[in-house]
C-alpha cells in the first residue's frame, strides 16, 4: 500500500514543534558566555576594590598656612551635593564629567589658582615662580594618611580666598547670564563648601601619588604650571589598544571566514509563509496595553527633542532663545538634565512595552490580568517620568534641600533618589509581567532555550540598573563615578544591547524569517562578543576620576575590544539585509513592517558609526586626556544614543503600532518621511558640526591648553558660532520627521479607544504572525498553472517544494 505523502502543513508543525521544544544553546555557547562573564565580573570586583582603597584622598580636614581649618570633609561633601542638586554637573564638569558649555571646575581652578601664585611670586622677586609653583601643589604632597589631614601652602590658602571671590562672582549672579537660575548659589556657606568641593579635585589632579611619579588622576587634566602632562602609561596603552583593535578584528574576521556557514544571519531551511496583514492579527490585553507605552515614547521624543534644540541654541545665546529670557523658567542646566532624562527614559519605556509585546506571541496566550498589570506599570512610568522632571526643576531653584530623597542626583543618574528607586522596582515589576506570560514555556524549556534567554537577558535590565543605588550623593567621588557608569555604559552599552538582540532575533523567529536554533546562536554569539569588551570597557570612563592606574590599562584594553563585534555586526548587517530582501520577494501578501526592519538597518549603520567608530575616537586614553569633556563626546553620545537606542525604540513602536491602528489609517507615507528626516537630520548633525566642533575643539586642547578649550570664550569664538548655527538645517529636518510619529501617535490612542478594538484575546493562533503557503497559492502568485511549473528561483529556500 503507498504511503500518504506528507503534507507542507505537518512538515511546518513537526519544525514549529522541534523549536518551541528542542532549541537550546548547546553546551559550548554556554561555557563561552560563562566564561567571558566569569573573567569580566572577576576583574571588575578586583577593581572595585581597589576603586574603594586607592581612590584620591578624601581628607578630613583641610588646613591652611595659618593653622585655620579651610574646609572639613563634611563641607566638601555638602560641597558635592550642591554640584549635583543645583544642576552644576549639567552646566559644567569635574574631572572632565558632566556638561560641556560651562568650565571644567577643577581645571578652571587649579589654572586660575596657580597662575596667581605664578604671578605673585614673579612680583615679589622670586626665582623659577613656575617651578616653586610647581613643588608647592605637585611635589610637597602635605596629606597625612595617618591623621587624614590636609596641609596646604600659602599659595593654596589665598588661591581658595580668590576662587571664593571668582565663583562668587559667577554662580551667584542675579540673572541668567552664566545658564543657570538666578541665584543659583544662594549663600555664603554653599558658596565655600562648593569651592571646598572643587579646590580638592583641583589639588588631586597636581599632587603626585605616594611613591609615583603621577598625580591621582594621572596627571589630568593637561596644565603645565604644574608639569601634568600624559603618563606613560596612558600611552603604552593607547598603543597596545590599537594593537587589540587590528588584532581582534582580524581574528575575528577569520573565525567568520571559517564558520560563516554556521553563524549569521542565514535562512536556507526557513519554509515558505505569508504575513498574517495586520488587521488579521487579535492583540491580546496587556499587548494593547503596551501600545500606550509606543504611543507615550512618541510624545516624550518630541519634548526630549524640543529640549535638545534649545539647549543647543543656548550655545550661540546664553541669555534666551532669539531675545526671549527662557533661562528664568527653563535654563540651559534644566533643558540639559531634562533632554538627557528624557532620552533614557523614551527609549528604556520602549524596551518594557516592547517585552510586554511580544511575549505573548512566543506563548501564544496570556495569564488574567494581565492588560490591567500593564496599564498599572504604565502609569507608574509616567508618575515616575513626570514627578522626576518636575523635581529636577525644584531641586535647582533650591526649593529641594540637596541630599534629601527628591533633589536632583550625579548625570544621568539626575532623577532624586525617591524616584530612582520606583523606576528600578517598577523594572522589576515589568519582569514579572514578562515571567507571568512566558512561565507556561519555561516549565517545559531547557534553561538556555529562547524564552529563558529572553527572561534572563530582560531580569539583568532592572539588576544592572539597580546598581546606580551604589553612587549616593555623598558617596566619595570617585566610588560614585565607578558605580554611575555601570548604568551609563553596562547597563546601556552592554545589556541593554544584549536584550535588544534576543528582541531583534525573537521578532523574526515570531516572522517565521529564521529558525529559532539559529537565532539562538545569533544571541549567544552576541553575548560573548558584547562581554568580551564590554563588561571591563565600562573602566574608560574613569581614566581621570582620581582612580588607580590599573583601570586604566583594562579600560583601554578592553575598550578596544568593544569595537570589534560593532566591526563584525556591520558585515552581518549585509546578510540580514539581504536574507530579508530574498525572503520578502516570494510573498503572495505585503510585508507589514518594512520601516520597522528599515529602522533596523538604520540601528547596524549607527552602532558601527556612532558607538564604534566615534566611541573607539574618544576611548582612546591619549585622545580622551586631551578630548574628555568637549563636542567629541556630545558627538559619540548622539550617534550611538540616538542612532542606536533611538532608531530601535522606534523600530519596536512601529512594529507593535502597526498591529494597534488599522490598515485603512496606517500613514505609510509619514513613517517613511520619519526614517529619512530623522536619519538625515542626525547626519548631518553629526558630520556638519558636532563633528567638526569637536575635532577643532580637541585641536584647540592640544595646542593652547585644555583649560582654554573648555572656556566659554572660546566655545562661542566666531569660527565655533558658525558652525553651531550651521547645525540648523538638520535639526529642522529631524523635528520634521518627528512630526509624523505625533501622527501615529494620535492615531494610535483613537485606535486604542475605538470600540471595534477593544475586543482582545487571551490566546493567539500558531503561529501568531504568518501563515503557510502552499504550492497552488504559490503558483497562482507566480502565474503559473500548476506547482510543477514553479521556477526554481521564485522561491530560493523551498528545497522541499515538491513535498
Amino acid at each position: 500500500m503507498a504511503k500518504k505523502p506528507v503534507t507542507r502543513e505537518e512538515i511546518a508543525k513537526v519544525t514549529r514543534r522541534t523549536d518551541a521544544v528542542g532549541a537550546y544553546a548547546g553546551k559550548g555557547w554556554v561555557q563561552a558566555v560563562a566564561f567571558v562573564m566569569l573573567l569580566g565580573f572577576t576583574i571588575m570586583a578586583i577593581l572595585a576594590m581597589r576603586t574603594y582603597a586607592l581612590s584620591m584622598p578624601l581628607p578630613d580636614k583641610i588646613i591652611g598656612n595659618d593653622g585655620k581649618v579651610i574646609a572639613t570633609a563634611e563641607q566638601i561633601q555638602h560641597g558635592q551635593e550642591l554640584y549635583q542638586s543645583r544642576g552644576l554637573q549639567q552646566y559644567g564638569s569635574v574631572l572632565g564629567h558632566g556638561a560641556y558649555i560651562g568650565p571644567d571646575f577643577t581645571a578652571e581652578y587649579l589654572r586660575l589658582t596657580t597662575d596667581a601664585a605664578v604671578k605673585q611670586y614673579r612680583e615679589e622677586g622670586k626665582q623659577e615662580p613656575r617651578e616653586l609653583v610647581k613643588n608647592e601643589w605637585r611635589k610637597e604632597n602635605k596629606y597625612d594618611e595617618s591623621s587624614k589631614t590636609l596641609n596646604w601652602t600659602a599659595g593654596q590658602t589665598k588661591g581658595f580666598d580668590q576662587m571664593v571671590n571668582h565663583y562668587r562672582d559667577t554662580l551667584t549672579k542675579d540673572n541668567t547670564s552664566q545658564g543657570l537660575f538666578p541665584n543659583a548659589i544662594k549663600s555664603e556657606e554653599e558658596l565655600h563648601d562648593l569651592v571646598a568641593f572643587f579646590g580638592w579635585t583641583a589639588w588631586a589632579s597636581a599632587a603626585e601619588r605616594p611613591n609615583q611619579d603621577y598625580t591621582y588622576t594621572n596627571n589630568w587634566p593637561a596644565e603645565a604650571n604644574v608639569d601634568n602632562k600624559p603618563t606613560a602609561d596612558l600611552m603604552v596603552w593607547s598603543a597596545l589598544s590599537l594593537i587589540a583593535l587590528v588584532g581582534g578584528t582580524g581574528l575575528m574576521f577569520a573565525i567568520y571566514g571559517r564558520w560563516s556557514r554556521t553563524i549569521g544571519w542565514h535562512g536556507e531551511e526557513a519554509p515558505v509563509l505569508d504575513f498574517r496583514q495586520p488587521d488579521e492579527v487579535r492583540l491580546t490585553p496587556s499587548q494593547k496595553a503596551a501600545g500606550l507605552f509606543f504611543i507615550t515614547i512618541l510624545v516624550l521624543f518630541l519634548l526630549q527633542a524640543l529640549v535638545g534644540a534649545l539647549t543647543e541654541h543656548y550655545r550661540v545665546e546664553l541669555t534666551g532663545f532669539f531675545g526671549i529670557d527662557m533661562g528664568q523658567l527653563i535654563p540651559y542646566t534644566v533643558s540639559r538634565t531634562w533632554h538627557v532624562q528624557l532620552s533614557l527614559f523614551w527609549t528604556a519605556a520602549a524596551f518594557l512595552a516592547g517585552g510586554i509585546f511580544i511575549a505573548p506571541l512566543i506563548t501564544r496566550k496570556e495569564p488574567k490580568k494581565q492588560g490591567l498589570l500593564t496599564v498599572i506599570l504604565f502609569v507608574a512610568v509616567v508618575f515616575v517620568v513626570l514627578g522626576s522632571l518636575l523635581n529636577e526643576w525644584l531641586s535647582q531653584k533650591g526649593w529641594v534641600p540637596e541630599n534629601s530623597i527628591f533633589s536632583q542626583q550625579w548625570e544621568y543618574l539626575d532623577l532624586p533618589r525617591f524616584f530612582q528607586i520606583l523606576l528600578t522596582a517598577g523594572m522589576f515589576i515589568w519582569i514579572v509581567i514578562v515571567w507571568r506570560t512566558l512561565s507556561s514555556r519555561l516549565k517545559t524549556g531547557k534553561k538556555t532555550s529562547m524564552p529563558w534567554l529572553f527572561l534572563f537577558s530582560g531580569l539583568a535590565i532592572p539588576m544592572f540598573y539597580a546598581v546606580g543605588m551604589l553612587a549616593g550623593q555623598r558617596t566619595h567621588f570617585s566610588v560614585a563615578e565607578f558605580w554611575r557608569f555601570w548604568v551609563v555604559h553596562l547597563w546601556v552599552e552592554d545589556f541593554l544591547e544584549l536584550f535588544t538582540t534576543v528582541m531583534v532575533a525573537y521578532i523574526f523567529v515570531l516572522l517565521g524569517v529564521v529558525r529559532e536554533r539559529i537565532a539562538i546562536s545569533i544571541i549567544m554569539m552576541d553575548a560573548v562578543l558584547y562581554s568580551a569588551g564590554g563588561v571591563v570597557g565600562t573602566m574608560h570612563h574613569t581614566y581621570f576620576a582620581g582612580t588607580p592606574s590599573e583601570q586604566m590599562a583594562f579600560g583601554a584594553f578592553f575598550s578596544a575590544a568593544e569595537v570589534i563585534p560593532l566591526t563584525f555586526l556591520t558585515v552581518e548587517a549585509w546578510g540580514f539585509m539581504q536574507l530579508g530582501a530574498r525572503q520578502y520577494s516570494n510573498r503572495t501578501k505585503p510585508f507589514p513592517h518594512r520601516w520597522a526592519v528599515m529602522f533596523l538597518i538604520a540601528v547596524g549603520f549607527w552602532n558601527f558609526l556612532g558607538a564604534g567608530v566615534f566611541g573607539f575616537l574618544i576611548n582612546l586614553p591619549i585622545v580622551s586626556y586631551f578630548e574628555i569633556g568637549t563636542a567629541l563626546t556630545a558627538n559619540h553620545a548622539h550617534g550611538s544614543m540616538m542612532g542606536v537606542y533611538g532608531m530601535l525604540a522606534l523600530a519596536f513602536a512601529v512594529f507593535a503600532l502597526r498591529y494597534l491602528i488599522p490598515e485603512n489609517k496606517w500613514p505609510e507615507k509619514g513613517v517613511k518621511f520619519s526614517f529619512w528626516a530623522l536619519n538625515i537630520g542626525l547626519i548631518w548633525m553629526v558630520f556638519i558640526s558636532l563633528l567638526p566642533l569637536g575635532v577643532a575643539q580637541l585641536y584647540h586642547s592640544v595646542g593652547q591648553g585644555y583649560y582654554e578649550a573648555r572656556s566659554l570664550a572660546y566655545i562661542q569664538s566666531d569660527a565655533n558660532l558658525i558652525m553651531d548655527w550651521l547645525r540648523m538645517p538638520g535639526d529642522v529636518i529631524f523635528l520634521a520627521g518627528i512630526l509624523p510619529l505625533i501622527k501615529l501617535a494620535w492615531l494610535g490612542i483613537t485606535s486604542y479607544f475605538a470600540p471595534k478594538n477593544k475586543e482582545t484575546v487571551l490566546e493567539l493562533p500558531e503561529p501568531p504572525l504568518y501563515e503557510m503557503v502552499d504550492d497552488a497559492r504559490i503558483a497562482e502568485f507566480a502565474g503559473a498553472k500548476a506547482a510543477d511549473e514553479l521556477p526554481e528561483q521564485t522561491s530560493p529556500y523551498r528545497s522541499d517544494r515538491r513535498g
